[in-house]
């Protein structure tokens, strides 16, 4: 079934193979057209546009970005992906890649273009995406990947092995249908996407085997992205998106030029050190250490089969993608001081709220997304409805993939420290709170667990040991605590603001329900379980004191 497209551009009829001179009084049939899969013609981007769900090319993409509420791709790490190779193209195509350009310019150009209504010039997509090589299975230069690995390569590395989800190699087949011996194809703007995953997400470790000049190796290092959690400021449109996603440049002169991909005329090279990570499109596009190549079918309608392997033996020069969250860890070495914010499935999105709104000093061990510090100077509707989209990867550093996942956030940005720092300040006092009796509760949790498991005989209590485990108690009670702290946090964001000058009490409540809660069918089963839970809600009721004896209480706690 053919998907709805109802406002991209139609395909370029197929050329027409020329016609042979007849043998012996036969014609020669004609020669077959290569497979061709230009993405920027071809539906394979879903959108929100009008109330609908569509799917439409790269090229109308642009064209109608204005019209477009929102990207629609199913899988996260692809749109989060998709949003910087947009976002590097929108540079380009209004000018605010333009270097030369003061901060007060680039501000002024960004402000008349969010204001003006107008969309991008069709014009200007049109002889970009002539000039750039976007078709997937172009024989020459596909899109972002390299022809030479079909030489390169000692084998294709499977179909499998590019789709994320799906077991490959030896790898047991434990809840899908696919396996090594019968590989399904990859309908070709799903390929796209997952093609899109590995530049920025691939994994670590054993790859297929390329040989390229003196480096012959099977192992690949992490893509940029991988087990990172990335911020998107949202706007009212796509167009509104795309600018927002811009940040000005800050450094000195770029030595190389600076293209996407798709703008140079031959893939990356294996051999030599990759280029520098030049603003805005290599810091966006071309940091990849993973090189892919697609093998489709007849028509070009699917994937049939796919070569994965490393990219580059060199290491990755620095580079801070403007979209994470950085932390900092003051006790590491220098070279892993910043590290960015890690996606983790059971972390709430509310928690990172305070990192997105303080602005941060030299002493703060968290460093917001670069690209919230130029929403500042925004006009006052579009700060107004400002949101960020969240796109989680939750993996291992190296080949485990555990969960992707998505979130939007009310309209905040009014919220900032620049435009209202006692809010800004709530909000951060509320989530350090919050995360203040969570570590109370599993501590007193697991301490009750253990005096109702392992009852003292006339000393003194069993302590948690250290490094342990959480115990049944501390498992279900943050299970039921974090949900119920978020909306404890939201109320005093919004509502109890009298409260949320000391929090404490708030989540201390809090804390102690939930851990009535995950302890009740034990107390008429242990005879110690009672006394043991009682001591853990004291413990907790002491975090809900006034700040002042909070604190006293601490001092006298050290030894």
């Amino acid at each position: 079934m053919q998907r709805p497209n109802v406002l991209s551009t139609p395909d370029p009829p197929a050329p027409r193979a020329a016609a042979r001179p007849a043998l012996h009084g036969k014609e020669t049939p004609p020669v077959p057209s290569p497979p061709a899969y230009p993405v920027d013609l071809r539906p394979c981007i879903p959108v929100h546009m009008a109330g609908q769900h569509q799917t439409l090319g790269l090229r109308e993409v642009l064209i109608q970005a204005h019209r477009i509420d929102d990207l629609a791709l199913p899988l996260p790490p692809a749109q989060s992906a998709l949003l910087r190779l947009l976002t590097a193209i929108t540079a380009e195509l209004t000018g605010l890649d333009d270097a030369n350009l003061s901060l007060e310019e680039w501000h002024e150009r960004r402000t008349d273009l969010l204001t003006s209504g107008r969309g991008l010039k069709a014009q200007d997509i049109h002889d970009y995406c002539d000039a750039a090589a976007l078709d997937l299975y172009d024989q020459r230069r596909p899109l972002l990947q390299d022809p030479r690995l079909a030489a390169q390569c000692t084998k294709t590395s499977g179909i499998n092995k590019l789709v994320l989800g799906r077991p490959a190699g030896n790898n047991i087949a434990w809840l899908s249908p696919h396996t090594d011996t019968a590989p399904r194809p990859v309908p070709s703007d799903e390929a796209f996407w997952h093609l899109l995953i590995q530049h920025y997400y691939g994994a670590a470790g054993r790859c297929t085997t390329r040989s390229a000049g003196p480096h012959t190796s099977g192992r690949a290092t992490a893509g940029p992205l991988r087990s990172t959690l990335s911020f998107h400021p949202q706007g009212a449109t796509l167009l509104e998106t795309l600018l927002l996603h811009q940040f000005p440049y800050r450094g000195g002169p770029q030595d190389s030029p600076d293209t996407c991909p798709w703008q140079e005329p031959e893939p990356p090279d294996p051999v030599n050190p990759p280029p520098p990570a030049t603003w805005p499109k290599r810091l966006l596009t071309g940091r990849s250490r993973h090189a892919v190549l697609l093998v489709p079918n007849a028509d070009g309608s699917a994937a049939t089969d796919a070569y994965l392997t490393w990219a580059t033996q060199h290491p990755a020069y620095p580079a801070t993608d403007p979209y994470l969250i950085i932390d900092t860890h003051t006790r590491a070495k220098a070279e892993q001081r910043d590290t960015p914010r890690r996606a983790d499935a059971d972390r709430a999105l509310w928690r990172d709220l305070d990192a997105l709104l303080l602005a941060g000093d030299e002493n703060s061990t968290q460093r917001r997304p670069t690209v919230f510090d130029t929403l500042n100077d925004l006009p006052a509707p579009v700060r107004a409805r400002l949101r960020v989209r969240v796109c989680g990867f939750d993996q291992d550093g190296r080949t485990t993939n555990s969960i992707w996942y998505t979130a939007q956030t009310p309209p905040l940005w009014n919220w900032a420290e620049e435009h209202d720092p006692p809010t800004a300040r709530r909000i951060a006092a509320c989530r350090q709170a919050a995360e203040h009796l969570a570590a109370l509760l599993r501590t007193h949790a697991n301490t009750a667990w253990n005096e109702t498991q392992n009852p003292a005989t006339g000393g003194t209590p069993p302590a948690p040991r250290r490094g342990q485990r959480p115990s049944r108690w501390a498992r279900e009670a943050l299970a039921l605590y974090w949900p119920r702290a978020e909306q404890a946090f939201w109320n005093l964001v919004n509502h109890n603001t009298d409260e949320a000058s000391d929090p404490y009490p708030v989540f201390a409540r809090t804390a102690a329900d939930v851990l009535r809660q995950a302890a009740r069918p034990d107390l008429a089963r242990h005879q110690t379980a009672g006394p043991a839970l009682a001591r853990a809600v004291r413990a907790l009721a002491a975090a809900a004191a006034p700040a002042s004896r909070r604190k006293k209480a601490a001092r006298h706690a050290q030894p």
